[in-house]
């Protein structure tokens, strides 16, 4: 998409005006200010249905997927997913594509006033996220669209995107995050992911660690859901690695759907598509989905920063893995999926991120870690992360550049070898801000 400077400008006066705004990370648990925000607004978000996502692991690719799916059936399409790598007008998605700066522009003019009123009527102020999230309910009511994929922030119940009032519920695999808001026992996090759970809605149960489906199935009862669980109701039948991608069947609720081409590797990736195409079957009702849709919807399917190959020879792969469950997954497919000779990681993580976590579960396929750091205030020093890796790594197979571009450049120059049959891949991982600032990086370094 071709920008005019003017637009460009404004688009960047918005996102500082948002920015100047309570960050996202810090949170005051309560739905209270967007409830009240929506409600001056008209309450956008309750003009279309929706499907809301939530979870740990798995949500924004999932939320791609159910989109794509949606479209491939001939709907008009928002989502809001979050974070985002590159520009923030990846979060607010029409139809499969960021919205238009225009649209972006015309949105924020139609709201920006109602935050400033809402400003000085609570304690708190309307922070980033909450801000965000009512310009996409905006957005998507203005289009107009014909359904909306929402993906949770963070955790659920007081979640700023839980005003919604959802028609699917999707829970994915739960996993131990920002624990310092949700809890510290996956029974804890589970109950705060559970307030998405909407009376008398449907709610597709991704694959679940014991302690965490407890809690949601109990819920589920509670409110009178129905439930589809992954391995009961539904399932990933059939799965075979294929060139970029994989081809999988998936038994739905109504009916099994066979070679479905996936552009995306991991067995992780064959279960995220499960769990979308029966939210998508939940939403449509009874009957089973056209066939020629679906395959069509995923095979259209992209996944920015999730097990993304940018580049090849060398080979980079950008992979915004943040916790273990998304280290763990990242490794899995790496040792399945890929035939490298040697594997040269650059490492990036927040300050309040389980790097040790992160690294043991990369430690079995990388041989050798660059650690950095991006240029958010929390990302964790490189110094630090170097004494982490070091004692999971040994020193020999750490080297610490502070600097991202320059940790790029190097683990660039030293995956080049013009007299070895080796092939070497490179990853880049540690967290989003990481993988979408080298994404940034590598794309003008590789165009020149």
């Amino acid at each position: 998409m071709i920008i005019s400077p003017d637009d460009q400008e404004r688009v960047d006066a918005i996102e500082q005006a948002l920015l100047a705004r309570w960050p996202e990370t810090r949170i005051a648990p309560s739905t209270e200010r967007i409830a009240a925000l929506v409600d001056i607004l008209g309450s956008p978000q309750l003009t279309y249905p929706t499907i809301h996502v939530g979870g740990t692991n798995g949500k924004t690719t999932t939320s791609r997927m159910i989109d794509s799916l949606l479209f491939a059936h001939g709907l008009r399409t928002g989502r809001f997913t979050s974070p985002h790598l590159e520009t923030y007008r990846e979060r607010i998605a029409i139809n499969g594509e960021p919205i238009d700066p225009k649209d972006l522009i015309f949105a924020y003019n139609d709201i920006a006033s109602y935050l400033e009123l809402m400003d000085t009527k609570f304690e708190h102020p309307i922070s980033f996220f909450e801000a965000v999230t009512a310009l996409a309910f905006v957005a998507f009511a203005e289009h107009p669209v014909d359904v909306g994929v929402i993906e949770v922030g963070m955790g659920g119940e007081w979640d700023a995107t839980n005003v919604i009032d959802a028609d699917v519920s999707v829970i994915m695999p739960i996993g131990f995050d920002h624990m310092e808001y949700l809890g510290n026992t996956l029974h804890e996090i589970a109950a705060t992911k559970a307030g998405i759970i909407k009376e008398g809605g449907f709610i597709v149960l991704a694959q679940q660690e014991p302690e965490a489906a407890k809690e949601l199935i109990r819920k589920a009862a509670e409110v009178g859901a129905d439930i589809a669980r992954e391995g009961i109701e539904y399932s990933v039948t059939s799965r075979a690695v294929a060139v970029g991608g994989q081809l999988i069947t998936i038994q739905g609720m109504h009916d099994t759907y066979d070679e479905i081409f996936l552009p995306l590797h991991g067995k992780h990736q064959a279960s995220n598509a499960a769990s979308a195409l029966v939210a998508v079957e939940a939403f449509f009702g009874d009957q089973p989905l056209d066939i020629e849709a679906v395959r069509a919807g995923f095979a259209a399917v992209t996944s920015p920063g999730r097990c993304e190959v940018i580049h090849r020879d060398p080979t980079v792969i950008l992979d915004a893995a943040h916790n273990p469950h998304g280290a763990k997954a990242l490794s899995e497919t790496l040792k399945s999926e890929f035939n490298f000779d040697e594997i040269v990681a650059v490492v990036g993580v927040f300050a309040d991120k389980d790097a040790t976590g992160i690294l043991q579960e990369l430690e079995p396929i990388v041989d050798h870690v660059i650690v950095t750091q991006s240029t958010s205030s929390r990302a964790m020093s490189s110094t630090e992360l170097e004494k982490i890796a070091s004692s999971i790594f040994g020193s020999d197979r750490v080297f610490e550049i502070s600097d991202l571009h320059t940790a790029l450049d190097r683990a660039v120059t030293d995956a080049v070898r013009p007299l070895s049959d080796d092939s070497v891949g490179i990853i880049v991982t540690g967290s989003v801000v990481t993988v979408g600032e080298s994404k940034t990086y590598l794309r003008k370094k590789f165009a020149k």
